[in-house]
């Protein structure tokens, strides 16, 4: 009787307990601020799928048609899925990946069409579909199938719900290809009647591209087909360019079953540990959590306090944008296909790929020192290890391969960047200045021409891009100059110093702007500054007369001085487009001639600080975040460029921005938040705090840091490292006397 009563009182007071907990607040949830939607409309070209930070699996859905739009596999506006496919670029023009589709199927998946080359698919609506870091839900309406993803840093995991059905299944479609990406050799084998190994070799942006893959079901097959080029053969294993398999079993109605596909650069046996190391288990909603859990835990390093939730909801959501890319590459023994075509095993680090680093090198990177330390010397450590296997560094590199995509050796940055935060003592330096040179004196890409004239000149071959070619060079040779002279290498520091300025070269003192030249030292003939030519990369003269991030005040002085060059300036910005101007599809998100939806632009509104007059930039600054960004489909001004878009916002939301990205200093805009806290790896906090904050007190009236009033338009990463406060105190009027001497403007080479 004892022992009864006692039980009934504990369990009493479990219920009490339970029902008490339950009333009390709960911790707020930063996941449910994010978005995924945010740039599957316009130009965008995101994905909505489940994927964790920085993973090689980003499962999410295909409407199986090619295009412009559909470069991320998913379009807002169309309303059919042709299935699920494992490996996505994130806010990329490329129109690559789409690796591994799977399709649930049953006996009403009987529409096809021939644009997603006859297989079937079922409509879908929005109503009935959702998204949140790590997850991704869709009613299959055709179909009547509830299909739900989620996925771990390497394997996919499905969960379907089907109806009562005989011919319930899946196809796994190897020679499924979208846009550039094409298969070049696939190969599948039924292992038992719960498992599926095999392998897609594909050629598109990236050229030689292997993902082996292990399937495991979780209700045995009833029914095996395999294909290859559309025709049924017979036996356990194909090989061919085009090879599917069809497994089907009856379902009892509201029968969840669930997929767990792991993938590997580098063999099947990789893909296999990928699924036993990752998901041992049976429990999606389990899997899902865990996902959810390690977003959570990186979007718990920023936290902000607004009353604005439509800002909120787009700081987390560029957040989550920002982790997308890089991605891993290697397996779980850490082996993975080489940028030589050889598997390579990486030894104490992570590999990672998918470095935009035209795009990236600008804010992402510097981002990722702050909130990803240890990942950045994983990144360092992949750069390096492409260096060894190609004798260069990467450029644009996917997968195991270099595209050569964009212009630019801006790995230099990224390396120099970590070098000067502290991140690279366990590196062979010498090696890695050795890797940093290696572009710079390679004779590809107009390298040579570079070298030899001071500049790139003019040639009519597509995408010549001469003048953005000579600038980027020049900005990428002085991070090589600034590691040279920390290396003590002076030979190597004044070659590349004098490199550094041959921006100069291309400047014209009759249209003041950087013009196309002839290998003879003339000028082109016919030059409007406005006009989108194949001198300029994705850009016009305009955009890329800026471009001089490590030398602003040189800039100026070449221009004529503080008046001219903020005249310029000011037209950059008032100077719009007319109606008859043919505009390209990456000329978006524009204010006058700024274009926000390219990264060229990305640092502009902040050069009023290096004349004086920050209040001009904080009105700018204002207006590009309230305008160029909304958590919506449609959110993205531009393509979000595997997070550089999105690092962008971060930044200036913040208050600061790296302008000049590999110098360790943030020149200060102007902050949206009541209250940031930035939780750094080191334990320490640095808290960004904004009186009188709102839509309408877009100026700064002062600022301290750490209690005492800061005398520049900057500050520096170390401030942030460690820890403190900067303190802002906003208005609706500008300060048009803060900062306007010189001693305050950010640093400009040489430093005094």
């Amino acid at each position: 009787m004892y022992k009864i009563v006692s039980s009934f009182f504990i369990v009493i007071l479990v219920v009490l307990v339970m029902g008490c907990s339950s009333d009390q607040p709960q911790p707020e949830r930063l996941t449910s601020y994010v978005n995924p939607f945010m740039g599957t409309d316009g130009p965008g070209n995101t994905y909505p799928g489940a994927t964790v930070p920085f993973g090689m699996v980003q499962l999410s859905p295909d409407m199986g048609l090619s295009g412009w739009d559909r470069i991320a596999g998913y379009y807002y506006p169309d309303t059919i899925i042709s299935g699920f496919s494992h490996m996505h670029l994130t806010g990329t023009g490329a129109g690559d990946l789409y690796d591994i589709l799977l399709t649930p199927i049953n006996s009403k998946a009987t529409k096809t069409i021939k644009e997603n080359g006859f297989r079937p698919y079922s409509r879908f609506s929005h109503d009935a579909e959702h998204a949140e870091p790590g997850y991704y839900q869709v009613m299959l309406k055709d179909f009547g199938i509830n299909a739900e993803l989620t996925a771990t840093e390497r394997t996919g995991i499905h969960q379907y719900t089907f109806p009562k059905d005989e011919q319930s299944g899946f196809i796994i479609d190897l020679g499924y290809s979208l846009n550039w990406d094409g298969p070049t050799d696939t190969y599948l084998k039924v292992e038992d009647k719960q498992t599926i190994v095999g392998y897609r070799f594909s050629s598109g942006w990236a050229p030689d591209q292997r993902v082996f893959f292990v399937a495991r079901f979780s209700k045995p097959f009833e029914l095996v087909e395999l294909y290859a080029a559309n025709k049924l053969t017979e036996g356990k294993e194909v090989k061919n360019k085009h090879t599917k398999v069809k497994v089907a079993f009856n379902t009892e109605e509201s029968e969840k079953v669930m997929v767990k596909l792991g993938v590997s650069s580098a063999s099947i046996e990789g893909a296999r540990k990928s699924v036993n190391q990752e998901v041992p288990h049976w429990d999606f909603e389990k899997a899902r959590l865990a996902a959810s859990d390690v977003w959570e835990q990186e979007l718990s390093k920023i936290k902000i306090k607004s009353s604005n939730l439509e800002w909120k909801q787009t700081f987390y959501t560029g957040l989550y944008q920002s982790m997308l890319a890089p991605t891993l590459l290697s397996d779980p023994d850490g082996m993975y296909k080489g940028a030589d075509g050889q598997y390579h095993k990486a030894e104490g680090y992570k590999k990672y790929d998918t470095f935009s680093l035209w795009d990236t090198f600008r804010a992402a990177h510097p981002l990722y020192t702050v909130m990803h330390p240890e990942r950045v010397q994983d990144m360092i450590h992949s750069m390096m290890s492409h260096y060894r296997e190609t004798g260069l560094t990467p450029v644009w590199s996917m997968q195991g391969n270099e595209t050569n995509m964009m212009i630019g050796y801006h790995a230099i940055p990224v390396i120099v960047d970590a070098y000067y935060k502290g991140l690279l003592s366990d590196f062979d330096l010498q090696e890695v200045f050795e890797a940093c040179k290696s572009n710079a004196m390679d004779d590809a890409h107009g390298i040579k021409e570079y070298r030899e004239l001071g500049y790139v000149p003019i040639s009519f071959d597509h995408e010549n891009w001469s003048v953005s070619k000579t600038l980027e060079y020049a900005y990428d040779d002085w991070c090589i100059a600034q590691l040279a002279k920390a290396l003590d290498k002076n030979e190597d520091y004044a070659y590349f110093m004098k490199r550094a300025d041959f921006w100069k070269n291309h400047y014209d003192e009759a249209s003041t702007f950087m013009r196309p030249k002839y290998a003879d030292g003339r000028f082109i003939e016919k030059f409007v500054a406005k006009d989108y030519t194949d001198h300029f990369c994705e850009s016009n003269a305009w955009h890329y007369f800026w471009f001089v991030p490590h030398n602003i005040q040189g800039l100026i002085k070449t221009t004529g001085g503080f008046q001219p060059f903020e005249a310029k300036l000011d037209s950059m910005f008032t100077y719009h487009p007319e109606d008859a101007d043919d505009l390209p599809i990456f000329s978006t998100g524009m204010i006058g001639q700024y274009a926000h939806g390219n990264e060229p632009s990305h640092h502009v509104g902040y050069l009023y600080n290096y004349l004086g007059k920050p209040w001009k930039s904080q009105k700018l600054l204002r207006e590009i975040m309230e305008t160029q960004y909304k958590p919506v489909p449609n959110g993205h001004c531009g393509n979000e460029d595997c997070g550089q878009m999105s690092s962008w916002y971060i930044f200036s939301s913040l208050g600061f921005y790296p302008v000049n990205p590999a110098d360790g200093i943030y020149v200060i805009g102007t902050p949206l938040w009541e209250e940031a806290t930035l939780s750094l790896p080191n334990g320490k906090t640095f808290n960004v705090i904004s009186q009188n904050s709102g839509a309408a007190n877009k100026y700064i009236q002062s600022v301290t840091l750490n209690g005492k009033a800061l005398e520049k338009s900057w500050i520096a990463h170390q401030d942030i490292l460690n820890g403190g406060t900067l303190e802002f105190v906003m208005g609706a009027q500008p300060n048009t006397l803060l900062w306007v001497n010189p001693e305050a403007y950010p640093p400009s080479y040489p430093r005094q």
